[in-house]
């Protein structure tokens, strides 16, 4: 079996390469690792659980690091026995290159070598088990040695001792009153509370007149008068349909008379 890819991380390369030889990020890193332990300066005992399809088994391995050359590459080697399941071994060559102070590119190259069980199960379910393993592998070990970013929330800490912020171009900030920072925020002169102001429409403070017009003269005031009498009679009206009110008081009695005539007649 062999594999070749490359993986961009968000680290510096010194990062990435200490990462590489820490057995606690390898641990977390590798898919199913129980445990990883350093037994050497450039060796390393593991312990990893792998499922291939229908099958299971844990394996127990050695690894060895040759051809060092720090932060730039090294070589892994290593075997490990699945009992019943089989064995595996091979190596991976491993070479860092470095894009920016803050990113780091992995490049790898694997040949490794099945036998027992694992041998039976076909070399296409092998391959696809092994990239998904380095995937998931790749994928941890950035999150753990990726540089998180930091936003700086308070312009005091950036300052060195003793020193005060600027205030920012166009505005007055500080010890200034608050119709003065408004005034600056908005770009305009702000009145002082004090100061009467004057608007289009009329006077935006009592006392002040409107602008473009004369003050108008205040009225004197007229003594109070009592309110006058109001008369039933008034509220009576004087024609009904154009005619005078005495036509129909005059046609309403005659027919009354008719009726009385017409009843005892």
């Amino acid at each position: 079996m062999e594999m070749t890819g490359e993986r961009r991380i968000e680290a510096p390369r010194e990062t990435v390469w200490e990462g590489l030889n820490d057995p606690e990020v390898l641990r977390e890193s590798i898919p199913g690792c129980e445990s990883v332990e350093r037994t050497g300066p450039d060796s390393f005992q593991a312990r990893v659980a792998v499922k291939l399809g229908p099958m299971g088994a844990k394996f127990s391995g050695k690894v060895q690091l040759t051809n060092i050359n720090p932060p730039a590459s090294y070589t892994i080697g290593g075997e490990g026995n699945g009992g019943a399941m089989g064995f595996a071994k091979g190596g991976a060559d491993v070479s860092l290159e470095e894009i920016s102070p803050t990113e780091t590119l992995l490049k790898y190259a694997v040949k490794a070598q099945v036998g027992g069980k694992m041998a039976q199960l076909g070399a296409r379910l092998i391959d696809s088990t092994a990239k998904s393993m380095a995937d998931q592998f790749f994928d941890r070990f950035a999150a753990h040695v990726a540089q998180p970013v930091q936003y700086r929330t308070d312009e005091a800490e950036a300052l060195p001792p003793g020193a005060e912020p600027a205030p920012a171009p166009g505005t007055q900030v500080g010890d200034a009153p608050a119709e003065a920072r408004l005034a600056a925020a908005t770009m305009v002169t702000a009145p002082r509370l004090a100061d009467p102001v004057a608007g289009a429409t009329g006077p935006l403070q009592p006392g002040t007149p409107k602008q473009g017009a004369p003050a108008a003269s205040t009225p004197a005031a007229s003594p109070s008068r009592a309110p006058a009498a109001i008369s039933l009679l008034s509220l009576v009206p004087r024609e009904i349909m154009g005619l005078p009110l005495l036509f129909w008081g005059g046609t309403f009695l005659w027919l009354i008379l008719l009726f009385v005539l017409f009843l005892y007649g």
